[in-house]
């Protein structure tokens, strides 16, 4: 397994993580087999984890901290905060009362008395950035966390997070952990120039497109029944993303490997990803991607993938994106009825 710098940290991490929202009753709820899963991706030369508190509400980092045991002081361990985590109205979020809670209750469950890399898990547009930067800086300074990133923050957030925290003294975001695939390929534009720019490690979530780069899912076949199909139905069944899938499944065999590889192949190609995650629910999922893990792509391969979807283009949006308020919030992009004059 090649590793790589995460950025400007020092810390060197492996080119693919171990990222392990399936463990646990959303995917796998059997633990022993998702230790075992862990023990095989570190036997394998990975030594990067990625979790979050949301992931399974707790369970997930308890199996990870079960998985650890005995082999923590090899692992680049990497987890979030931010989802909701449970009914009260400030147990989520990115607020200093928030973060500084849930960070020990991420520390009991993964048996841990420090994290390497913590994680804004998504933007909260209801808290002022210093206040979290100020959280995140004292944990940093008290030893509990190695490093501070984000997840799923647009350029102008990462922008002003940089911004802030210079001018405040306060610990830098060091990493940023968005979506990329060969159907989404949105950061290419601005993200990913701006994580070179400020020395960021970026780690990317979604590198077979929640599974349509498996090639499980084919234009015109019966729609797979599974959980992925009613947490993103738009997204499995976009017609121009499954005809994409068609004519990169033609690249793939010509380049004699997988889809899968070839999806993970083009992630790892590009010079700013210091790690793709690796999301796998069974043992015979991590075995296949583990094989892939030394494919490269040639100039060839890679000219035909951006025919196919060019370079900083999403097909279609994944439907568990980050959409910022004036997105969302209708009476944040129009006036007040009786302001609108007549055309």
């Amino acid at each position: 397994m090649r590793t790589r710098e995460l950025g400007r940290t020092g810390i060197e991490v492996s080119a693919y993580c171990l990222g392990t929202m399936m463990f646990g009753r959303v995917g796998n709820p059997d633990h022993d087999e998702c230790i075992r899963m862990t023990h095989r991706a570190l036997d394998a030369g990975v030594n990067f984890v990625d979790t979050a508190d949301v992931y399974g509400y707790s369970e997930t980092e308890e199996i990870v901290g079960k998985a650890l045991k005995g082999r923590r002081d090899e692992v680049v361990l990497a987890t979030k905060v931010n989802g909701r985590m449970g009914e009260g109205p400030n147990r989520h979020g990115s607020s200093r009362r928030w973060i500084i809670a849930e960070v020990e209750h991420s520390l009991r469950r993964l048996r841990t008395d420090y994290i390497d890399l913590y994680q804004l898990h998504h933007p909260d547009p209801r808290t002022d950035i210093e206040e979290t930067l100020s959280a995140l800086t004292d944990l940093v300074r008290s030893g509990k966390v190695r490093v501070v990133g984000s997840s799923n923050l647009p350029p102008s957030e990462i922008v002003e997070a940089q911004w802030v925290a210079e001018r405040r003294a306060l610990q830098r975001l060091r990493t940023e952990q968005p979506t990329y695939s060969i159907l989404n390929r949105g950061i290419e534009r601005e993200v990913l120039p701006l994580c070179r720019r400020y020395g960021l490690g970026v780690l990317t979530w979604g590198p077979l497109s929640s599974g349509l780069l498996t090639g499980r899912y084919r234009k015109g076949a019966s729609p797979v029944e599974n959980a992925r199909m009613h947490w993103m139905p738009e997204h499995l069944t976009d017609e121009r993303k499954l005809d994409a899938v068609e004519q990169l499944i033609v690249v793939a065999e010509e380049a004699g490997m997988s889809l899968a590889h070839l999806a993970m192949a083009f992630v790892a190609a590009h010079p700013d990803v210091s790690s793709a995650i690796i999301g796998p629910r069974t043992m015979e999922q991590l075995e296949d991607l583990l094989a892939g893990a030394g494919a490269v792509l040639g100039d060839g391969v890679l000219d035909r993938i951006d025919d196919i979807v060019p370079p900083g283009t999403d097909i279609g949006p994944l439907d568990v994106s980050y959409d910022p308020p004036a997105v969302i919030r209708p009476e944040l992009r129009r006036r007040p009825a009786d302001q609108r004059s007549a055309a």
